[in-house]
């Protein structure tokens, strides 16, 4: 590996954040395409958070009340499956193919991998050639069909969502969708996480440096027990891509629910409420999406 430092976000680096990064504030709705979705009743939603746990300049809070329309969600991420599908039937090229790399977690790079830099502020993230969808550690590795498409930017998402006549939901949307009927809790399920792991997909071990012998990574996409509204893996496994940016004036997106490397020793984001700031050309081992439609 080289000394060359890379960009980063937090939980999941960024790739440049230069101006070809920027995207509308409010991304394009392709459609109504509601089959295998879950209907999410609209009304008067919490948003926010005043928790303890809250990642302070994060923005989680404070909550607020918002009224917010009936929409679907996907009940998974998009799978390797999916996406799979979807480059078959438009040949897409992903920003990860067309770059010629993506940031991997180095605990999953193989020796032969040509390595390009780490990211800043996050060593464990390396920029390895050849790492996109459907090889997530480099040439040669397996994407499993049934775990989360990573690998993917938001322009990925986009031309899977116009492909699929759905969208991106927005954080708002988001956020009520993985409470799953519980208000002003931490976790889909409450505010317990002695059981975390039993839960979700969150870092095993002492983040980063031990592993207690467990390969972290991504898991089924359906693995872990639903939540009330009968969604999966709201939290952990791997932040989603939403249609919402960070704030006003700025160029990057928000994306939602933390992942594999969350740890409650270094972020805590696997909660409902955490955010991650990601420049819309972001690509890594932990970044996928899931779907939503009007209702």
């Amino acid at each position: 590996m080289n000394d060359e430092s890379l960009p980063t976000r937090c939980c999941s680096p960024a790739r440049s954040g230069e101006a070809s990064s920027i995207v509308p504030p409010t991304l394009p709705d392709h459609g109504s395409n509601v089959a295998g979705l879950v209907r999410i009743a609209g009304g008067e939603v919490i948003h926010g958070t005043s928790s303890a746990r809250a990642v302070p300049g994060d923005g989680e809070g404070p909550p607020r009340r918002i009224q917010l329309s009936a929409f679907h969600i996907s009940p998974t991420v998009v799978t390797v499956s999916e996406f799979d599908e979807f480059i078959a039937a438009t040949g897409h090229v992903t920003t990860a193919e067309v770059e010629g790399w993506s940031f991997v977690m180095h605990a999953h790079v193989p020796v032969d991998a040509h390595v390009r830099g780490h990211a800043s502020g996050t060593p464990w993230w390396l920029g390895v050639d050849g790492s996109s969808w459907n090889a997530p550690y480099g040439p040669g590795s397996y994407a499993e069909p049934d775990h989360p498409v990573v690998h993917v930017s938001v322009k990925d998402a986009l031309a899977y969502c116009a492909w699929r006549r759905v969208r991106l939901p927005t954080e708002v949307e988001w956020e009520h969708a993985a409470r799953g009927g519980t208000a002003g809790h931490d976790f889909p399920w409450g505010d317990d996480e002695s059981d975390i792991w039993l839960r979700a997909n969150v870092w095993r071990g002492d983040f980063p440096a031990s592993d207690l012998g467990v390969t972290n990574g991504t898991c089924r996409a359906d693995a872990f027990e639903p939540n009330g509204f009968g969604l999966h893996n709201m939290v952990g496994n791997v932040w989603e891509w939403t249609s919402s940016s960070w704030g006003t004036g700025t160029v990057e997106v928000v994306a939602r629910g933390g992942s594999y490397l969350c740890h409650a020793s270094y972020c805590r984001r696997y909660r409902v409420t955490a955010r991650s700031r990601q420049f819309a050309d972001s690509s890594a081992g932990n970044l996928g999406f899931r779907v939503a439609a009007r209702a």
